[in-house]
């Protein structure tokens, strides 16, 4: 049974901006610990995609907190939340901390998918209970 539904749009141009004021501590202020050296990687290589990974993540974490019903307050947290690749190329959300054992025990599991153009980044997160 579906137990929450987010979806979120970002402006990769917004992200940029941010990154541009306030750098490196903005990255490690969203992205958990895989994330950040996923993001060190694309952006020495390219930043523009080194940014648009950020927005992704970003974008993924916001849909999340809707999905789960909880926005942006504990036990959710930027970096407690991440989004990770199957093997399968599939993005999947891996949860750390307060926030695991706050999802574990309600029985839940989550679907994510992540997109991105020139200047967007959109995701949409379903939350299902396990039964």
């Amino acid at each position: 049974m579906i137990y929450g539904i987010g979806t979120d749009i970002c402006d990769i141009r917004r992200m940029r901006a941010t990154w541009e004021r306030r750098g490196e501590r903005f990255a490690l202020k969203v992205l958990g610990p895989h994330e950040i050296e996923v993001f060190r990687t694309r952006y020495a290589k390219v930043p523009a995609r080194g940014i648009a990974y950020l927005a992704t993540r970003f974008s993924a974490k916001e849909a999340f907190s809707k999905a789960i019903g909880l926005g942006m307050r504990m036990p959710m947290t930027w970096r407690d939340c991440e989004l990770v690749k199957a093997p399968s190329g599939k993005p999947q959300i891996r949860l750390h901390g307060g926030l695991a054992a706050w999802f574990d025990a309600r029985g839940l599991r989550a679907h994510v998918t992540v997109t991105d153009e020139s200047e967007y980044a959109a995701s949409f997160v379903v939350v299902e209970t396990k039964e």
